[in-house]
């Protein structure tokens, strides 16, 4: 199936029919075959999603965001961080590892001497439920195939 461009409506839910989030997704290209595997599913789902089409996508925990990982939970001292950063819970830090990639982390807890910091995303460990609505499709050129697959190779995903 070749790549289109959608826009949709979403619903985010988790497994027990809780609201996350309710959005408008503008001009999405859909799911480029060999292109990573960040959400495949949801990707998959909205292959050939055509406008007025509702569709439920069902993702569990590894699928989605993976499982919560206990060992992505950091304690560091505030000595060690940079002068003037005022970081409180809730705020997030982006942090580059030995090997140049990219890591999120939140502030779930700050003390005097210490902030704890969680690189785990917000939705790991969820089974979520994605209740989406097209709202357009149209095929996408090759233009913004090339140029979707440039970008997905180097983009940081939160």
């Amino acid at each position: 199936m070749k790549a289109q461009i959608v826009s949709f409506h979403c619903v985010l839910r988790n497994k027990i029919g809780n609201v996350i989030s309710s959005t408008f997704n503008q001009d999405v290209i859909t799911h480029i075959h060999g292109q990573g595997e960040f959400m495949k599913g949801l990707a998959e789902g909205l292959e050939g999603l055509k406008k007025g089409e509702k569709r439920q996508i069902f993702l569990t925990a590894p699928e989605a965001y993976g499982f919560y990982d206990p060992g992505l939970v950091i304690t560091v001292s505030r000595n060690g961080l940079p002068q003037g950063h005022s970081l409180e819970v809730g705020h997030q830090i982006l942090t580059q590892s030995d090997n140049n990639e990219n890591q999120v982390f939140r502030v779930i807890q700050a003390t005097l001497n210490s902030i704890t910091l969680d690189g785990n995303h917000p939705l790991a460990g969820q089974d979520l439920i994605f209740d989406i609505e097209g709202i357009e499709s149209r095929e996408a050129t090759s233009e913004e195939v090339a140029e979707s697959s440039f970008k997905f190779k180097n983009q940081i995903f939160h």
